[in-house]
């Protein structure tokens, strides 16, 4: 059996997923909230020159540029054009002097060589075609002994909740593209044995994989939005007729209702910190 395509990225996040993102950006900066404080946390206090990888809308380099000072550079780079137009947005609004976004696929962009002291990432290393060529690019852009701090999602296994909605509306749409364990995707780190191959083999050294499962809450509001637009049910639910879709949003909502209490979807985001040095 052959391997199912691998999905071009950028095509994929600068269309609909992309524009997705920006328009439902605050929804996204509170359901990930609990994951920046672990992140920021490992970053060195003395880093000057940070490189966020996969920055979406900014949050990430936001923080991380708030964290360590208005002496400190930070630099976002995504592939998505939208999203980092938000992030410029955002950094405008905010008069985040020491922030820039480029849009940028980080496994082939020419960084300036040993410019950064440090790299960061909150689920925005999961994506790249070839892992390790990413991992040499990147350690290139390092100065000797930068740090790496990064959040990756652990398997689907162990994030049910992430996976619920597709698996409820199965039944109604048409076949999801099979995930590929080893492939570009939301679950691509979660064999931790592959992660540190692709990390060591990338020229990575004192490579630490840590479990981290972080506690989150998504108000039933949000979770109502969450179901509908996001993940792989929200690339296709907007084509349906609307019987189809009706069918979907129920049975979505029977499948969700067994994390509601309170008001509020609660679920925990079984994750990888992620820690090397260049």
């Amino acid at each position: 059996m052959s391997a199912p395509p691998v999905m071009d990225q950028p095509a994929f996040w600068n269309a609909r997923a992309g524009q997705t993102w920006v328009a439902q950006n605050a929804l996204l900066d509170r359901l990930l909230s609990p994951l920046l404080p672990p992140l920021l946390e490992a970053l060195d206090p003395a880093a000057r020159r940070v490189l966020d990888i996969g920055c979406g809308a900014g949050a990430t380099t936001l923080a991380a540029a708030a964290r360590l000072g208005p002496d400190a550079w930070c630099l976002g780079a995504d592939v998505s054009t939208p999203l980092v137009e938000a992030a410029r947005r955002r950094a405008q609004a905010a008069g985040a002097a020491n922030v820039e976004f480029v849009v940028a696929d980080a496994q082939r962009h020419v960084f300036e060589p040993a410019a950064f002291d440090a790299v960061i990432s909150r689920f925005g290393v999961m994506f790249f075609d070839d892992p390790t060529a990413a991992f040499v690019n990147i350690r290139r852009a390092m100065r000797p002994g930068a740090g790496l701090s990064m959040v990756a999602w652990r398997s689907a296994a162990d994030n049910p909740f992430m996976t619920q909605g597709e698996r409820a509306a199965a039944p109604f749409l048409p076949p999801f593209p099979p995930r590929d364990p080893d492939g570009p995707g939301q679950f691509a780190f979660g064999d931790s044995r592959r992660v540190r191959g692709v990390l060591e083999g990338a020229g990575w050294r004192e490579v630490e994989i840590t479990p981290l499962d972080v506690p989150c809450v998504l108000p039933t509001d949000d979770l109502a939005v969450y179901a509908a637009v996001m993940g792989p049910v929200g690339q296709v639910l907007p084509d349906q007729d609307e019987a189809t879709r009706e069918a979907v949003l129920a049975a979505m909502d029977k499948a969700f209702a067994a994390y509601v209490s309170d008001g509020a979807a609660r679920f925990t985001a079984a994750c990888w910190l992620l820690k090397a040095e260049a």
